[in-house]
C-alpha cells in the first residue's frame, strides 16, 4: 500500500492537513527557513582577498562554481532518498567548515592560496543545497502557490548578493591587522570577519533546519489548489521519499529548461563579468572609479531585481509563466543589443610606452593622465579593436543595465518556477541538482568566454554573439512552447 493510499490513522500517515490552520503555519515556518537558507548561501559567496592577483581570482570564482556544480545532483539525489534534513544540515556544516577554514587560511607558513582555493571549493560544495532548497519549496507549495514562493526564494538570494558586499564593507573597519585572538591563533580582520559571521549565520541556521523543518508532500492525485486538500504531513523521523505517481515526466521538456536556465545564468555572468574592462575601456575610469561605480549599478540592480520579483507574482497569476519567461528574454536581447557599438566617435586611447624608434615619437589623441591618480585611462591600444570601434556611451550602459535588470530577474525566477511544474509531485531533488549544476557550469564558462572574446574582438563581435546566444532561446523558448506546461495539466488533472 503507497503513502497516498494508507489510512489517515495508520502509523505512517499522520493524516491529511486539517482546516485548523496549524499545520498550514508549520508549513510556511518551513518555507521561512528555506528563504533564510537561499540568503545565506548567497551572502557566503562575495568573501574573497581581493589583494590576491587576478588570474588567481578567477581560479577562485571557478571554484566556488565547480563545487557547487558537483555537489549540487549529489545533495539532489540524497534529498530524493532520505529526509531533506540530513542534506540541508550536512551542507551548511560543510559551509560553516569552509569558512572557519578560510578564516585560518593565513596560518600555514606556505601554499596559502592552495588553502583558499580549497576553502572556496568546499564552500562552493555547500551551496549544493539550493537543489534541496529549490525541491523543498516546490514540494510544500501547490501550483497557486508555487510562483510566488520560488519568487520569494530569489528575493532572498538577490538580498544576499546585496548585502554580501555590504556587510563586507561594514566590517572592514577591522582593516588588514585586525584583531589577533591569541588563545585560538585567530585574526580576525577585513577579509576574515565576514566569513566568521556567515559561519556563526550558519550555525543558526542548522539549528533551525532540525528544530523547525517539517516534511510536506504535494498530494497531486486530488487535483486542488487548497491546501487541506493537496499536502500530506509526516514527522522528521520518517524517511519522506515521495510517493509513486502515476504518470511520467516531459523528459524533452525538462531539457530544454535546463538548456533556457544554463543561457539565463551565461548571459548574466557575462554580464557581470564585462561591467568593470568595458567601463574602463569606453568611459576612461580608473580601475577603483570602475570597481566603485559599478558596484553601485550592481547594488541598484540587486534592489530592481527584488521589486521585479514581487511585481512577478502578481503578472504571473494573470499571464502565465511562459509569457513572462519570453518576455525576460526579449529584455535581455533588448539589453544586449543597445550595447552594440554604433556612430563615428571613438574611445579615448591609452597608448603603450613606445620603447624603440620603429614609431614615430608623435602619438595621435593620447588620453591625459588622471587627476586623482597616475593609472593610465582609457582603451588600451595593445586591444587593437579600440582603434576602429565606436565608443558605447554610458546612456547606453545605463539603459542596457536597466533592461537587463528586468530581464534576468524575470527569467531567474520563471524558469526555475517552470521546471518545478514540468517535474509535478515526482521527487525533484536530482532533477533541481542538475539545474542548479547547469547554472554553476554557466557561471564558470562566462566568464572564460567574454574574457577572450571582448579582449581579441571587442565588444561588437561579444555582443552580438550573446544577441544571437539570447535569439537561440527565444526560437527555443517558442519552439518548445506548448511542451512547457505543468505535470498535471500535461496528463490532464488540471486545466492550464
Amino acid at each position: 500500500m503507497s503513502l497516498m493510499e494508507s489510512d489517515e490513522n495508520t502509523p505512517l500517515l499522520r493524516g491529511y492537513i486539517t482546516s485548523n490552520g496549524n499545520a498550514d503555519r508549520s508549513r510556511w515556518r518551513s518555507i521561512r527557513v528555506m528563504y533564510f537558507t537561499m540568503f545565506l548561501s548567497s551572502v557566503g559567496k562575495k568573501h574573497i582577498d581581493e589583494s590576491a592577483d587576478a588570474s588567481f581570482l578567477g581560479w577562485v570564482v571557478a571554484a566556488y562554481s565547480l563545487g557547487q556544480m558537483v555537489a549540487s545532483p549529489l545533495f539532489g539525489l540524497w534529498s530524493n532518498h532520505r529526509p531533506r534534513r540530513e542534506p540541508l544540515v550536512c551542507s551548511i556544516f560543510i559551509n560553516v567548515s569552509a569558512n572557519i577554514y578560510y578564516a585560518y587560511v593565513y596560518l600555514p607558513p606556505s601554499y596559502n592560496k592552495i588553502h583558499m582555493l580549497l576553502a572556496r571549493t568546499l564552500v562552493g560544495i555547500g551551496a549544493g543545497n539550493v537543489a534541496v532548497v529549490r525541491s523543498y519549496v516546490a514540494g510544500a507549495t501547490s501550483l497557486k502557490e508555487r510562483t510566488s514562493a520560488m519568487a520569494n526564494l530569489s528575493a532572498c538570494q538577490a538580498l544576499g548578493f546585496i548585502l554580501g558586499p555590504a556587510l563586507q564593507a561594514v566590517l572592514s573597519f577591522t582593516g588588514e591587522t585586525g584583531i589577533s585572538v591569541n588563545v585560538i591563533q585567530l585574526q580576525v580582520n577585513m577579509y576574515t570577519a565576514p566569513a566568521l559571521l556567515a559561519a556563526c549565520f550558519g550555525v543558526i541556521n542548522i539549528l533551525l533546519v532540525i528544530l523547525v523543518l517539517s516534511v510536506f508532500y504535494n498530494n497531486s492525485r486530488n487535483n486542488s489548489n487548497d491546501f487541506t486538500q493537496c499536502f500530506v504531513f509526516l514527522p522528521l523521523e520518517r524517511v519522506d521519499v515521495a510517493p509513486e505517481v502515476e504518470g511520467d515526466i516531459d523528459q524533452i521538456a525538462v531539457f530544454t529548461s535546463n538548456v533556457l536556465f544554463f543561457v539565463i545564468l551565461f548571459i548574466f555572468a557575462v554580464f557581470e563579468t564585462i561591467s568593470t574592462p568595458l567601463s574602463m575601456d569606453m568611459f576612461a575610469w580608473t580601475r577603483k572609479e570602475a570597481v566603485f561605480y559599478n558596484g553601485i549599478i550592481l547594488a541598484a540592480i540587486g534592489f530592481e531585481s527584488i521589486l521585479v520579483f514581487l511585481v512577478v507574482k502578481v503578472v504571473s497569476a494573470r499571464i502565465g509563466d511562459r509569457p513572462l519567461l519570453l518576455g525576460g528574454l526579449i529584455l535581455i536581447f533588448a539589453g544586449f543589443f543597445i550595447l552594440l557599438p554604433w556612430g563615428n566617435q571613438y574611445p579615448k586611447i591609452q597608448w603603450a610606452d613606445i620603447q624603440n624608434n620603429t614609431m614615430p615619437t608623435t602619438q595621435l589623441a593620447p588620453t591625459p593622465p588622471s587627476n586623482t591618480s597616475l593609472e593610465p585611462t582609457g582603451c588600451p591600444s595593445e586591444q587593437t579593436w579600440c582603434l576602429f570601434t565606436p565608443v558605447i556611451h554610458l546612456a547606453q550602459y545605463i539603459t542596457s543595465d536597466i533592461l537587463i535588470g528586468v530581464g534576468y530577474p524575470t527569467c531567474n525566477v520563471m524558469s526555475y518556477t517552470l521546471y518545478s511544474k514540468i517535474l509535478g509531485p515526482k521527487p525533484q531533488g536530482v532533477y533541481m541538482g542538475w539545474l542548479t549544476a547547469s547554472g554553476s557550469g554557466a557561471r564558470t564558462l562566462g566568464p572564460v568566454f567574454v574574457s577572450h572574446v571582448y579582449t581579441i574582438l571587442g565588444p561588437r563581435w561579444a555582443f552580438s554573439v550573446i544577441c544571437g546566444i539570447v535569439l537561440a532561446a527565444v526560437v527555443l523558448l517558442s519552439a518548445m512552447y506548448k511542451r512547457l506546461i505543468a505535470f498535471s495539466v500535461r496528463h490532464g488533472r488540471v486545466n492550464e
